[in-house]
C-alpha cells in the first residue's frame, strides 16, 4: 500500500503530541523526589501542576486563533520546540517559585498543540473518530515511555538530570515536523485578531445546548484524567506501598492500555454513536478506579488499570461529538474556545485530589473521582432516556 501524505500528517501530529504529553507527564513519576528536594507537600506540588493545566487550558482558544491566522503547522512546531525548552527550565529550577513558573510556561507551550492538531486532522480525514483516536495514542505512548525512562535516569542522575533527557527527542520531532509537513492556507489570514476575541461569538458558541452538555461531560472526564496523570504513581507508592519502580511500571501499563483501547473507543463512536462510546468509558472508568481502591493484589490492580485505561480514552468519543456540532470554520478556534472552557474546570483535578489525599487519604480522594464519573454517566443516560437531544 502506498504511503499517503495524510498519513505523514497524522504520524507527525501524533509524534508532536507525544512530545507535548511527555513534557507534562515527566513530573509525575518524580513527584516524591521533587517534594523532598524542594521541601513541598502533595497539595503544593498539586497546586503547581494545576497552574500548568490552567495555563494549558487558557491557550486553547488563542492557539486556534493563531492557527487560523498563520496555519496549523506553524503553531504545532512552536508548541514542540517550546515544550522542550520549558522542561529544561523546570529541571534547572533552584527554588519552588521558579519551578512553578516553569510549569506555567510548560502549560502554555504544550497547550498550543492539541486543538490545532485536531483541526488539521479534521480537515485531512473523513473518519475523524478513528483518526483522532490514533492521534490521541501519542499521549499513552508518552505514558508508556516517560515513567520508565524518567525513573531510570532519575535513579542514576537525579530528577533534574532526568528532565534534561527530554531535549533530544523534542528537537528531533520538531525538525521532522518542519521538514515533512507542508504549510497550509490559513482559514482567516486577513481577519484582525482583535475581532476573534469578541465576547459575543464566544458566549454564543458555548451556550449552544449540545456544546454546553458535551463540555460538562468533557470537564468531568478531563478532571479525572488530569488527577490521574498527576498522582497515579504517588497513589501506588503511598496507598499500595509499591516501590517507585513498580509504581512507574504500573503507570506505564495504564498508558499502554489507554493508548490501545482508546482507538477502539473511537471506532465505537464512529459506528455506534458518540454517546455509546462515551458511556462505555464512564462505566469502565468507574470500574477501574473502584478496583484500584479496593483491590488487594497485583492481579486486581492490573485488571483495574486495564479498565481505567479504556475509561480514560473518553476523548476519542467526546471530541468527535464536539466536531459534529461545529462548522468547518469553527473547528480550530471554536474547538479551542470549548477546550479552554472545560479545561479551566478540569485543571483543578490535580490540586483537589492532592489536597483530599493529604486531608483524608487516597481512598476518599479516588472515591471522589468515581462519584464524578457517575454523574457524567447519569447525564448521558438521562439525555438519552428523556430524549432531550443534547
Amino acid at each position: 500500500m502506498r504511503w499517503r501524505y495524510s498519513e505523514t500528517v497524522l504520524t507527525l501530529c501524533t509524534a508532536a503530541f507525544f512530545i507535548t504529553m511527555t513534557g507534562r507527564l515527566a513530573l509525575s513519576p518524580i513527584i516524591p523526589d521533587i517534594s523532598a528536594d524542594l521541601g513541598i507537600s502533595n497539595a503544593a506540588i498539586g497546586g503547581a501542576l494545576t497552574a500548568m493545566w490552567v495555563t494549558y487550558a487558557l491557550v486553547q482558544f488563542p492557539s486556534g486563533v493563531l492557527a487560523d491566522r498563520f496555519g496549523e503547522p506553524v503553531v504545532i512546531l512552536v508548541s514542540v520546540v517550546g515544550t522542550g525548552a520549558t522542561v529544561l527550565l523546570i529541571g534547572a529550577a533552584p527554588v519552588f517559585g521558579v519551578f512553578v513558573l516553569g510549569t506555567v510556561f510548560l502549560g502554555a507551550a504544550a497547550g498550543l498543540h492539541y486543538s490545532v492538531a485536531t483541526g488539521l486532522i479534521t480537515r485531512t480525514y473523513d473518519d475523524i473518530g478513528t483518526a483522532i483516536g490514533l492521534h490521541n495514542a501519542g499521549g499513552p505512548a508518552a505514558g508508556l515511555v516517560t515513567p520508565l525512562a524518567i525513573t531510570w535516569v532519575a535513579g542514576a542522575h537525579g530528577w533534574r538530570g532526568a528532565l534534561g533527557l527530554f531535549a533530544g527527542p523534542a528537537a528531533l520531532v520538531g525538525g521532522l515536523f518542519w521538514w515533512r509537513v507542508r504549510s497550509v492556507q490559513p482559514r482567516r489570514p486577513d481577519q484582525p485578531m482583535r475581532e476573534r476575541f469578541a465576547l459575543g461569538p464566544i458566549v454564543s458558541l458555548l451556550s449552544r445546548p449540545t456544546v454546553a452538555f458535551t463540555a460538562i461531560i468533557a470537564a468531568i472526564s478531563d478532571f479525572t484524567w488530569q488527577a490521574l496523570a498527576s498522582f497515579l504513581p504517588t497513589f501506588f507508592v503511598q496507598y499500595h506501598g509499591y516501590s517507585r519502580t513498580t509504581a512507574s511500571t504500573l503507570f506505564a501499563l495504564y498508558f499502554v492500555a489507554h493508548g490501545i483501547l482508546q482507538v477502539g473507543v473511537g471506532s465505537v463512536a464512529d459506528y455506534f454513536g458518540r454517546d455509546i462510546g462515551t458511556a462505555l468509558c464512564m462505566v469502565t472508568g468507574i470500574a477501574g478506579l473502584t478496583t484500584l481502591v479496593f483491590g488487594t493484589g497485583i492481579e486486581l490492580v492490573v485488571a483495574g488499570l486495564l479498565s481505567l485505561g479504556m475509561g480514560m480514552g473518553w476523548s476519542a468519543a467526546v471530541f468527535p461529538r464536539f466536531m459534529d456540532h461545529l462548522s468547518q470554520s469553527e473547528q480550530s478556534s471554536g474547538f479551542g474556545v470549548i477546550r479552554t472552557a472545560y479545561m479551566l474546570v478540569a485543571a483543578w483535578g490535580s490540586v483537589v485530589v492532592g489536597t483530599l489525599a493529604d486531608l483524608f487519604g487516597w481512598a476518599v480522594s479516588f472515591g471522589a473521582l468515581v462519584a464524578l464519573l457517575g454523574v457524567a454517566l447519569g447525564l448521558l443516560v438521562g439525555n438519552r432516556a428523556l430524549g432531550l437531544g443534547y
